[in-house]
């Protein structure tokens, strides 16, 4: 007892809360979404004010598969957000577009499939993590944002910086998770108003890590992105965030004492949801994702749509698992609607 840390009185203290605006079915469930979307609103520090986006195209080049275009985007007075847009070759219909999220590596380079910095490549390689080389593969058009803090936006060779950036935004009412969010609503604003190459009603948002972290708080608060599948990043806030460990960006104040993660996952239903995990993830582990779906299912249940969100269990570690992945997908988008 006088041995307990501050650490471990504090898990304590977690464990004794029940997320106070946890769906109890005193309501339409339609009506607690609502709420639900407002207070995670106000917990991310969102909405930031709309600006024009000074759309800039740096280049575009053809390759053998895609045409690819890199460009700026102004997502809030005085911050421009890097992009690449693959557009596969083969049809001149407007493709569904998959915005890729990066998670903490170097940069949105991994997603390219472009190794720049020592260890890039088995980063890539060893983890599906060429997320928009796959995207193109499968038919889509694939949509790269540099994350705050991370490569072009904050990052070194080392790696990302979120650190003091987290820290200031905490002090001025914002989270990075916010600002992560709030840049991939603007980018599909952008899709939406410049690139009729994309299909903006088949959105889908996918990230890994720290990218799946923004893909599936995106999908929790943008109702335009209707197939969301983030990767190792969805888990009970006690068995992960708070449990080890873990960059400031992704910690977000007060959000325990309304939700668990699989509360949230309520906002993404009716729409489509993959959460892909890996079997021996030591920072997300698999305990705690079983019961975060778990939490999820009982919601798409409650939406009559149950059928509609699928748990993905690799057989490795903290990765993305793009083979198992994808057919499921694939599946979702082609029609199969439950």
């Amino acid at each position: 007892m006088y041995n307990t840390t501050p650490h471990q009185h504090n898990l304590k203290q977690l464990a004794k809360i029940t997320p106070s605006m946890r769906f109890d079915g005193s309501e339409p469930f339609e009506d607690w979404q609502v709420r639900a979307t407002q207070k995670l609103n106000n917990l991310l520090g969102l909405p930031f004010i709309k600006c024009d986006d000074k759309l800039s195209v740096e280049y575009t080049k053809e390759n053998e598969d895609y045409t690819e275009i890199r460009f700026f985007f102004q997502s809030e007075e005085g911050y421009f957000v890097p992009c690449h847009l693959l557009i596969p070759k083969g049809s001149e219909a407007p493709k569904p577009v998959t915005i890729c999220l990066q998670g903490h590596s170097t940069g949105m380079h991994i997603s390219l499939g472009r190794p720049k910095y020592e260890n890039d490549e088995e980063t890539i390689k060893g983890g599906d993590r060429d997320f928009a080389i796959r995207a193109v593969k499968e038919g889509y058009c694939a949509l790269v944002i540099e994350q705050r803090n991370f490569g072009e936006r904050g990052g070194t060779e080392q790696g990302p910086d979120c650190y003091n950036s987290s820290m200031t935004a905490l002090l001025i009412g914002r989270t990075t998770i916010g600002e992560r969010v709030w840049d991939v609503q603007r980018a599909i604003d952008v899709m939406e108003k410049h690139f009729p190459q994309t299909d903006t009603n088949e959105i889908i948002c996918m990230g890994n890590s720290g990218g799946g972290t923004a893909a599936f708080y995106a999908a929790c608060l943008e109702p335009r992105i209707k197939y969301s599948m983030p990767s190792c990043a969805v888990c009970t806030y006690e068995d992960s965030i708070a449990a080890m460990r873990h960059c400031s960006c992704n910690h977000v104040p007060n959000i325990r004492k309304y939700f668990e993660m699989g509360d949230l996952a309520g906002l993404i239903a009716p729409r489509h949801f993959v959460l892909v995990c890996g079997k021996d993830d030591k920072i997300f582990p698999l305990d705690g994702v079983e019961k975060t779906f778990e939490l999820t299912k009982s919601l798409y249940k409650t939406a009559g749509v149950e059928d509609r969100c699928v748990l993905v269990v690799g057989e490795e570690g903290h990765r993305f698992y793009a083979d198992q992945s994808w057919p499921i997908m694939n599946r979702f988008v082609g029609g199969d609607k439950g």
